[in-house]
């Protein structure tokens, strides 16, 4: 079930969800905490289960990390509850989800759900460096003049430069479903390298799509006929009878037209919801 406002995750202590990063707060059995918090958490991926697709943990497991976590100490803000350590054979660093970004880390949102810190993070192969003028082709700010943490390139064509966070800030807002190169327009390896590099993309439509399909699948409930001759008026629209609302043809106006059935013609010479006499 979703949290309250007042309940903080378990694991990182922030009381507020935060899609790019960590995803929305669950409760189950009084216990609160952030759903990729829950996937990075150590071992516990490992120990889920799958129900309708969908991952799921048993709560005495979940109990078990949470403690785990509480003994832990961040390497980058050094508060306790770090859930997440990072995959490099030997490396004790651990870290809290909503630190990794500050600490440099990189956290991969596919399953095994691996986390590395700065210093063992994954590096991009390509051979390109930007030139002293690039500038991010989302922000159009500068990128500086040599790779880093916080900039990368599309692998494909190697000239389309952005920073971490507005490639980011770009992939929430496109979905999977048309997240690209915003240059060369590829697809699969962009989204494969991305995702390697740590950038969060949705499972979801973009945002404007599914805006679009929630007006699609609203219920018109206005007559947009010139002259409406339903007697209780324009927002009357019941789910059956003479007042149904039906389609209308075309509009001037973009969106969908709907008419009372009795409303369609304009030659009527009698009000059809009058009474006959």
């Amino acid at each position: 079930m979703p949290a309250s406002e007042e309940q903080a995750c378990m694991f990182c202590g922030q009381a507020k969800d935060e899609q790019e990063t960590c995803g929305n707060r669950v409760v189950k059995h009084d216990v609160c905490a952030h759903a990729f918090c829950l996937l990075f958490a150590s071992g516990l991926f490992e120990k889920m289960s799958e129900i309708q697709g969908l991952p799921a943990v048993r709560i005495k497991d979940l109990r078990s990390a949470i403690l785990g976590a509480a003994e832990e100490h961040c390497f980058v803000c050094g508060q306790s509850g770090a859930g997440i350590s990072c995959r490099e054979l030997g490396c004790g660093r651990r870290f809290h989800l909503p630190c990794a970004r500050e600490g440099h880390c990189v956290t991969q949102y596919f399953p095994p759900y691996r986390a590395f810190c700065g210093e063992h993070s994954p590096r991009q192969a390509v051979e390109a460096a930007p030139e002293e003028d690039t500038t991010c082709l989302i922000c159009l700010e500068l990128v500086g003049d040599q790779k880093s943490y916080g900039t990368l390139v599309c692998p494909a064509c190697q000239h389309a430069w952005f920073h971490r966070g507005c490639i980011q800030g770009l992939a929430v807002g496109e979905g999977s479903t048309r997240f690209q190169c915003p240059l060369c327009r590829e697809k699969e390896l962009f989204g494969l390298e991305m995702r390697t590099m740590g950038i969060q993309v949705p499972r979801s439509l973009p945002a404007f799509d599914s805006q679009a399909f929630a007006e699609l699948n609203a219920r018109h409930s206005r007559c947009d006929a010139r002259e409406c001759l339903c007697p209780r008026g324009r927002e009357q629209a019941q789910a059956q009878g003479s007042s149904e609302l039906e389609s209308g043809g075309r509009s001037s106006t973009p969106g969908p037209v709907r008419v009372h059935e009795r409303s369609r013609g304009r030659r009527r010479t009698r009000n059809p919801y009058s009474r006959p006499k």
